[in-house]
């Protein structure tokens, strides 16, 4: 297995893999379980998604895919000038 892409938090792993696995292509997150181990510390560099060497070529694009739409979607949400300043407030 070799990583295609390092994440920095479990829901853009699993958006890679799901969009991989959608693909045809297996994959596994690798260190999924130990950001639990870090408590409240932030985990970094701890989470990777893994595919078979062979389909290297193949997720490669699908990974810089979802990247992209991982970046404009982060665009798009710093660009709403009514966005509150409550972490935890629920857009509606």
């Amino acid at each position: 297995m070799q990583t295609i892409y390092r994440a920095d938090n479990l829901f853009d792993a699993h958006l890679v893999k799901d969009a991989l696995e959608a693909e045809g292509i297996p994959a596994f997150i690798s260190g999924e379980y130990l950001t639990g181990a870090v408590g409240q510390l932030p985990a970094m560099d701890f989470i990777a998604v893994m595919v078979p060497e062979s389909s290297l070529s193949a997720a490669s694009g699908i990974v810089q895919a979802v990247e992209v739409q991982l970046s404009e979607a982060r665009l798009a949400i710093k660009e709403q000038t009514d966005v509150p300043d409550d972490p935890l407030a629920v857009f509606c």
